[in-house]
């Protein structure tokens, strides 16, 4: 048991990050952090789910699966879900501000860690710091769920957006274009199954293979590849053209606002801004993949606090923003639909708008995709520097310094399930493995301050040990209100770790030898 719960020194894991041939070139600055954020916070979400969360959810699938498990733990039954979830309406720009403020205690606490330990590896890394090598394998594993089945997610929806503006510009294009065909067939555009909540209800599509979802992988692996320089000018230019589709929306549609369709502003109360916060939670996720980066970023001890705290802030301005906008102009009981913006547009006659917000919706996924991607080689990077995982996954690069091994396994081990499968609980599961990493982090800034009160920290979590403790207490209370099949993917994950861990890396772990 002492072997297990055995740290890493951090002065060693900064010095292992000096190895030649696992070295990586630390060139991003403050503002491309904060992209990066942006990048992965705000995809495809500010434009589809902020009707969800504004109009409600209409009454789920009868059954026990889908059930919160504190209203299985409390009630043991599924009885209380079954009604759906009442809508934030206008009041959803309060929702988002009550997401940020639970999701800024455990940034603040990222922002303390990564300051301290400007390292590879994120939650990984600061657990093998502050709680031993048995929870740094459990973060680890954790992070690779939580990294790949979001863009699983992701990489399905953009397949079908980009086949959406390609039909969109063979419409409106002239006839020589038009020859062109600028599409995917359907049987290459689809995964082969698709999948509710419950697995016995497995629909198959007719189709092969979504080929656009693995293209798009490829191609940003092939970026991701050639230098985080390059990645981070290709999602700093990506960045930029959709925060232009936002503002643009915000702008350009103000002047439709009208002042009926935001009264009454709680149309059902507290129980609606709660619950469009619950709808809402997951578009927040991503501000702690600035982390990911902090050793390819220039003087880490000031930027990554900069980078993952300015992400969060400039989040919250957009989210609320669009959502003010949304439920001014139309009624918010129209909003409960999948493009809830775009068809928002298209009911008050701005369809030029409706397709420069398509665009900017399809950026948002590349972005998103781009910096999950980033994120994911950088934990099995770390993992394998350090002999959790085989050898290979630590290469770098000669040439561009970038551990392009981990890039293109990543880019494959999301692609071709991406290319089969879609299944509704990967949200799911992507929020309890996230709410997860917040819960240890939290833990190891208290942890961490007790043990090593010395160590240099160039940001300091304020109000210690209360914002980490209310931290772990709104992120444990958030993954209770998972349902209960998340939960039992998430312990089937877990397991299947544990196992690895005990046969495979425990023997091979780099502190053991």
């Amino acid at each position: 048991m002492s072997s297990l719960l055995k740290t890493k020194d951090i002065d060693s894991l900064v010095e292992d990050t000096q190895a030649e041939g696992t070295r990586l070139k630390r060139t991003l600055g403050p503002w491309s952090l904060i992209a990066f954020g942006i990048g992965a916070v705000i995809g495809a979400g500010i434009f589809t789910v902020t009707g969800t969360a504004a109009a409600g959810q209409q009454s789920m699938t009868p059954s026990v699966f889908n059930a919160p498990l504190l209203d299985l733990l409390l009630h043991g039954s599924a009885a209380t879900t079954l009604g759906g979830r009442p809508g934030a309406g206008p009041g959803l720009a309060l929702s988002f501000i009550v997401v940020a403020l639970t999701c800024g205690f455990a940034a603040l606490c990222y922002a303390e860690l990564a300051s301290m330990i400007p390292i590879a590896g994120s939650a990984y890394t600061y657990a093998y710091a502050a709680l031993g090598e048995i929870f740094a394998w459990i973060i680890g594993w954790d992070l690779i769920l939580e990294y790949a089945v979001s863009n699983m997610t992701v990489a399905v929806g953009f397949s079908a957006y980009i086949n959406e503006l390609l039909t969109y510009i063979n419409d409106v294009s002239n006839h020589l274009v038009a020859l062109l065909h600028l599409h995917f067939h359907v049987n290459l555009a689809l995964p082969f199954t698709l999948s509710h909540p419950i697995i016995a209800d497995m629909k198959y599509t007719g189709a092969i293979f979504n080929l656009p979802a693995l293209l798009v992988l490829m191609a940003l692996s092939w970026i991701l590849v050639r230098g985080v320089k390059e990645s981070s000018r290709a999602n700093n230019a990506m960045v930029a053209i959709k925060i232009s589709a936002i503002l643009l929306f915000v702008f350009g549609a103000a002047h439709a606002v009208k002042a009926s369709n935001l009264h009454p502003f709680f149309p059902n109360g507290g129980a609606g801004v709660l619950s469009g916060a619950a709808i809402v939670f997951f578009t927040f996720i991503g501000f702690d993949s600035v982390s990911t980066a902090a050793e390819e970023c220039r003087n880490p001890q000031r930027n990554m606090p900069i980078g993952i705290i300015g992400t969060l802030i400039a989040c919250t301005i957009l989210y609320t923003s669009v959502s003010l906008v949304l439920t001014g102009i139309v009624n918010w009981k129209t909003l409960d639909n999948a493009a809830p913006v775009a068809n928002a547009l298209a009911a008050i006659g701005m369809d030029r708008l409706k397709f420069i917000v398509t665009v900017g919706a399809l950026l948002g996924m590349l972005s998103s995709l781009l910096v999950y991607q980033y994120g994911q080689a950088r934990i099995w990077f770390a993992m394998s520097r350090d002999r959790l995982l085989p050898g290979l996954f630590s290469k770098v690069h000669k040439q561009y310094k970038t551990p392009y091994v981990s890039t293109w396994l990543a880019g494959l081990a999301v692609g071709i399930p991406a290319g089969i499968m879609d299944i509704d609980f990967f949200a799911d599961l992507a929020n309890i493995g996230t709410l997860f990493a917040f819960v240890f982090v939290s833990c190891a800034v208290i942890i961490l301050r007790r043990t090593q009160p010395d160590r240099p920290r160039s940001f300091k979590v304020p109000f210690s040990p209360v914002t980490p403790i209310l931290s772990v207490v709104c992120c444990l209370g958030l993954m209770l209100g998972l349902p209960l099949l998340a939960w039992l993917g998430f312990v089937v994950w877990l397991i299947i770790g544990l196992v690895i861990y005990f046969l495979y890396s425990n023997k091979r772990s780099l502190l053991r030898q």
